[in-house]
């Protein structure tokens, strides 16, 4: 980084990085593990997987929420040098550092419909939710401040993740226009070319 600068990566990106990929193998776990009728059969197992699909739902969402907001209470000014991390960027990175943890979670759910079926794949799924139920929250923040959460890099963990862990002691901010990402992380109609920190 020039100057001092610091790579600063979006905090409700980082946060929602795991939504589609938990969502979608959690889909798709379900939709296989209706195959065998189990140990429960299906209607159970459907009906099971439900209430698991909304408490992980409830549980991640909420997970950590007096944290995030601890930090962004706290958050200062992004500096002028500060380099905004690109939203495919982080995203790649948090999915490269769990492809490991996707592929044995998504093994697990689709072992799992042998003994109850569907429950293991909607589990999954309800994880991925929860993800982006968290993101949507920390979205609805930025646009009340009017301002975008962004994490040090460098303070987040080995794997790309935990924007609101030990290593993170606060948040930048920068005006709405920066970087490529809109408030909750999701993607921007159009890629904005201004940093704004203004």
């Amino acid at each position: 980084m020039a100057r001092g600068g610091q790579g600063l990566a979006r905090v409700a990106v980082v946060a929602r990085a795991g939504a589609a990929p938990m969502g979608w193998l959690g889909v798709i776990a379900a939709g296989a593990g209706l195959v065998p009728s189990g140990m429960t059969g299906r209607r159970i197992g459907v009906l099971g997987g439900a209430v698991l699909f909304i408490v992980a739902a409830v549980v991640v969402a909420a997970s950590r929420r007096g944290r995030y907001a601890e930090l962004a209470r706290g958050a200062a000014r992004a500096g002028k040098h500060d380099v905004l991390q690109d939203r495919a960027v982080t995203l790649r990175n948090w999915r490269r550092g769990h492809r490991w943890w996707l592929l044995l979670a998504f093994a697990a759910a689709l072992a799992s419909s042998f003994a109850v079926p569907a429950a293991g794949g909607m589990l999954l799924a309800g994880v991925g939710m929860g993800l982006w139920l968290k993101a949507g929250r920390l979205g609805r923040r930025e646009r009340a401040d009017g301002h975008l959460l962004w994490v040090r890099v460098d303070w987040l963990s080995s794997r790309g993740g935990a924007p609101a862990g030990k290593r993170v002691t606060a948040y930048r901010s920068t005006g709405a226009g920066a970087g490529d990402a809109g408030p909750g992380g999701g993607r921007r109609p159009t890629r904005a070319t201004t940093a704004g920190r203004g």
